[in-house]
């Protein structure tokens, strides 16, 4: 089994305020836990109306599904809004419970 886990922070460069932030926030995990069903939650910067960063987890049988995964993901935080961008991208795949 392999778990993979990570982060992507992102700026958002025309957030007047906390609320423009959660809004985007909000609809950016909404959109990764509805297409992929994975644990997706904003972990630090919650005070900051123009930054976020975003950890999230998965779990597969296999490496290269994780791969595949991540690479998708990537590209729908890339693409999910021009008012958004990712300014990091970070992860690592562990291979657990191998005899």
């Amino acid at each position: 089994m392999f778990v993979a886990y990570g982060k992507a922070e992102i700026y958002l460069p025309y957030s007047q305020s906390l609320k423009d932030k959660r809004m985007l926030v909000k609809g950016v995990i909404d959109r990764l836990r509805k297409r992929f069903s994975i644990s997706v939650a904003e972990i630090d910067c919650h005070e900051l109306r123009q930054r976020s960063i975003i950890g999230f987890s998965l779990v597969s049988h296999q490496n290269r599904d994780l791969e595949n995964f991540l690479h998708v993901i990537e590209e729908t935080l890339y693409f999910y809004s021009d008012q958004m961008e990712i300014t990091s991208f970070h992860y690592e795949i562990n291979d657990v419970f191998t005899p």
